[in-house]
């Protein structure tokens, strides 16, 4: 392997999946260096193509792609197949027959009529690596349900734990603001595939991945869910309030906020001194942090009201200078011309002769030493590679 070459290069990934969780998976094992074969339906492509405004503009001024299609689909060929036809199922076998990795979200069982589950591929690959995302997973009462990220944020308690406290304005159950549960599924997968893979280079032998939405759910509750087995008592919305620390939350300046995160009693009574206040820093009611947790109502406004007083450049200057952590509360545009993300290169622009303009994207927090991320191709053209991948299943 060469420097130059990722860390799965000679994988070779079969994407049957569309809109985010799947997607996801497969984007990061592009990155990575796997060849990724996206199948498509004919004329329509992924849904998420179509999931605009904003869209991409073509060279000849017309609607392109829609931007969530490029948040996900970087490095893939994209081939247009009817999987419901029986040449295009047949043609979906032999490209297995070729693959490591097989990557699908359709509903449970929904593959199998075609001979693409993962008994049918795997009886023509045994080293394959078939990866199945789903909703509630392969066995179960709700196995035949449809699962979308945002009423799994809701069935997975997500929402009951995000947003502001009854009473407060604007008090309701709220889903965060992306699809965390897609994205986060997207990364199980993707650990779950590389481990697979080590498995079958070991063994010769492929496994079936059964990775369901509300399962992730249930595994992204993390602190917030042992919150709840030790204590007995489910956890609910706290606004911006952390429950198990304090003062961890934005507080206002005269021309915006700062979030400050107080993650021990040391840092608490840094921030007392920053703040002009060094004695709060031993006051009976803070000087711990199950003190603070225990009199929030009480420690919130008041640090509320000393930090009203600066910029929101000075708080982080004084903060930053003792140690406190701290950072501003940025919009999206700001999160790209902070001085960081400038100089990690957290953006990735990539052209496509289609497209009128280059494509940006957020670059792979991955960072290797030997076998960095690469940035091959952009998200593809509908259709582009159909002629190039099924000629080489021709040839043989």
């Amino acid at each position: 392997m060469t420097q130059t070459q990722g860390p799965l290069s000679g994988v070779r990934v079969l994407d049957l999946s569309r809109v985010l969780a799947g997607p996801w998976a497969t984007q990061t094992l592009a990155d990575l260096g796997a060849e990724v074969i996206k199948i498509e339906r004919p004329d329509e492509g992924d849904d998420t193509r179509h999931w605009g405004p904003p869209f991409t503009t073509t060279t000849e001024g017309a609607k392109g792609d829609a931007a969530y299609f490029m948040c996900a689909n970087r490095g893939k060929k994209s081939v247009e197949l009817d999987i419901a036809s029986p040449d295009g199922a047949e043609a979906v076998r032999r490209l297995a027959a070729t693959c490591d990795v097989v990557v699908e979200n359709f509903k449970t069982g929904g593959l199998k009529k075609y001979g693409l589950d993962y008994a049918g591929l795997s009886a023509v690959n045994p080293r394959l690596v078939y990866c199945s995302i789903t909703g509630f997973g392969q066995d179960g009462p709700d196995a035949h349900r449809a699962g979308y990220d945002y009423m799994i944020q809701a069935m997975g308690g997500l929402m009951s734990i995000t947003g502001q406290p009854d009473g407060a304005p604007g008090a309701e159950p709220m889903k965060v603001g992306v699809a965390v549960v897609d994205l986060f599924t997207g990364l199980y997968a993707s650990n779950a595939i590389l481990a697979a893979l080590m498995h079958a280079r070991a063994t010769g032998e492929g496994q079936s991945i059964d990775i369901a939405l509300f399962d992730v759910q249930a595994a992204m509750l993390a602190n917030q869910a042992t919150n709840f087995f030790v204590s007995g008592n489910a956890p609910t919305r706290m606004g911006n309030a952390h429950p198990n620390l304090a003062p961890y939350q934005p507080f206002p300046c005269s021309d915006g906020m700062v979030v400050i995160a107080v993650g021990n009693d040391g840092q608490f009574r840094a921030l007392a001194k920053a703040l002009g206040v060094a004695p709060m820093g031993a006051d009976p009611h803070f000087a711990t942090n199950a003190l603070r947790v225990q009199h929030r109502a009480e420690l919130s406004p008041t640090l509320s009201a000393l930090t009203a007083g600066f910029t929101m450049k000075g708080l982080m200057a004084a903060l930053e200078a003792a140690g406190v952590p701290c950072g501003p509360v940025n919009t999206v545009d700001q999160v790209f011309e902070e001085p960081q993300a400038l100089h990690r290169g957290l953006t990735v622009e990539q052209s496509r002769p289609d497209l009128a303009a280059p494509i940006r994207t957020v670059a792979s927090p991955i960072r290797l030493s030997k076998t960095p991320v690469r940035y091959d191709a952009p998200p593809p053209k509908l259709g582009q590679d159909t002629d190039d991948v099924l000629a080489t299943l021709k040839a043989d």
